[in-house]
């Protein structure tokens, strides 16, 4: 498929499918509208009429165009009231104009919907990520493609037509959360520690990253026992992935992103019991998976920033080999830490992957983890978790997610928790009391980072949909890539 911005007058427009969009109780056709409709017999007017089109968010229409005319089919599209939308609004009325297009067959699609803003960019980027990432299929794992209808082709923005950059930005974009979805899809017998690590180097090598791989032998010299203790049980090796971009002058700043990297998480000897949602443990790399889409866009977007990318890649399995509950762990910051819970293993890994993130001399550090239950607990499966030691971090990335469309809230990183962590023969227990799980695990993970400016995130409930929302099929969402995407670049 071809995202294409042109010049060419709405009126004067050919194709199979034409979609215009109009705002909540404002479907009076006017301009360059009411003419269309003229030279197509009222056809605008009747669909609106009969379907008491309103221009609700989120509704559609459609209707067929009589015989002999330069366009088959016209698709109305509600964008909302006018007063209360946001960039998303745009994203996801593409979204819906895409999907309805291939169910009605359209080869061709001209779209035309207002600027957002003042702000012709951003719309066509919007527009642009709204319809590729709603037309995403994964149909890796079965033998045969259930989509077998016609393929829309082609897609053009109307009256965008000096934009064709935004469209370059968007599919630079696409592709990273693209390859995040395929990641977290991907089921554990297909993404494993080893296959992470040919990820990132096959990024290093197509984007001219630089990328250093630490096997066991190098964690152990680094002293990353937290790490290795989660990974000691798997028949697979683990990975510390390191990717680093460098821009070709100085860099503006120099930034970190690190993702929870578990291919697998049976809970270890705490193994997950019935209802736990095992089968779905595949998508506990899903941090790590937002972290190598980023490293993919940034790497063709090419900001002024260094960019670091950073996670340690493991499974947590069970063997003769397993850490047992009540273990004595010590993490590469010589700080030891009692297991409790062989199943809160995520923070664990992001310990090590944080003290040796520091020593990088960056200037902020993000983390994103699919790290805890209770964060879906307190806030669905559609907001992610924010915790920072730093409100400018914070800001830089509430209003990062805002541009995206991605939610997160910001929560409290409650020091005084830090008392239920506390352990008698240890530093610190890797788990705290039931009651603000999210937040005791934040905490926990604070005890890693000295003095650099740094943000967790906790994606637990944000990276899988079970049903179509947005632009957003059911299955791996790719959330946080943008988001990421949009921070790094708020610093160029």
């Amino acid at each position: 498929m071809e995202i294409r911005v042109t010049d060419t007058p709405l009126l004067d427009w050919a194709g199979d499918g034409l979609a215009i969009g109009l705002f909540e109780d404002a479907v009076e056709l006017t301009g360059d509208l009411a003419t269309l409709d003229q030279k197509l017999v009222g056809v605008l007017t009747e669909l609106i009429a009969e379907t008491e089109f309103k221009g609700k968010e989120g509704s559609s229409e459609v209707t067929r165009v009589g015989p002999g005319g330069s366009i088959r089919k016209i698709i109305l599209v509600g964008l909302g009231k006018p007063d209360s939308l946001k960039l998303d609004n745009w994203r996801r009325a593409a979204a819906v104009v895409a999907r309805t297009a291939k169910k009605e067959k359209c080869k061709t699609l001209g779209v035309s919907l207002p600027v957002y803003n003042g702000d012709p960019f951003q719309t066509t980027q919007a527009l642009a990520e709204g319809i590729q990432l709603a037309l995403f299929q994964d149909n890796r794992f079965k033998s045969e493609s259930e989509d077998k209808g016609p393929v829309l082709e082609q897609v053009d923005i109307l009256g965008l037509g000096n934009q064709a950059p935004a469209i370059v930005r968007a599919n630079q974009i696409c592709a990273g959360v693209i390859l995040a979805r395929e990641l977290v899809a991907a089921p554990a017998n297909s993404v494993t520690p080893i296959t992470m690590a040919e990820t990132a180097q096959a990024i290093a090598s197509e984007q001219g990253l630089q990328v250093e791989i630490l096997e066991r032998e190098d964690c152990e010299r680094l002293g990353m026992g937290a790490f290795l203790g989660v990974a000691q049980a798997s028949d697979l090796p683990p990975k510390f992935i390191h990717l680093t971009y460098k821009p070709d002058g100085a860099p503006r700043r120099k930034l970190a992103i690190i993702g929870k990297g578990l291919t697998f998480d049976s809970g270890g000897l705490n193994i997950k019991g019935a209802g736990s949602g095992i089968e779905m443990m595949k998508v506990d790399m899903g941090g790590a998976a937002a972290t190598l889409g980023a490293a993919k866009a940034i790497g063709q977007l090419k900001p002024d920033v260094e960019v670091h990318f950073i996670s340690a890649v493991t499974e947590n399995m069970i063997s003769g080999h397993a850490i047992h509950p009540g273990d004595v762990l010590k993490a590469s910051n010589g700080k030891t830490i009692e297991v409790n819970n062989t199943d809160a293993e995520g923070r664990l890994t992001l310990a090590d992957a944080l003290v040796f993130t520091e020593k990088l001399g960056v200037d902020a550090i993000v983390d994103l983890a699919t790290l805890t239950g209770a964060c879906v607990i307190a806030l669905g499966d559609d907001i992610a978790g924010l915790w920072s030691t730093d409100d400018t971090v914070a800001r830089e990335l509430a209003q990062a997610a805002e541009t995206a469309g991605e939610k997160i809230w910001r929560m409290p990183l409650e020091e005084k928790y830090f008392e239920g962590m506390k352990s008698q023969i240890a530093d610190m227990k890797n788990t705290g009391p039931r009651p603000g799980g999210s937040i005791t695990a934040a905490v926990f993970l604070k005890q890693f980072v000295k003095e650099t400016p740094w943000a967790h995130l906790d994606v637990a409930g944000t990276v899988w949909t079970e049903k179509e929302n947005g632009y957003n099929n059911a299955g791996a969402t790719g959330f946080g890539v943008r988001t990421l995407v949009n921070w790094v670049l708020s610093q160029s």
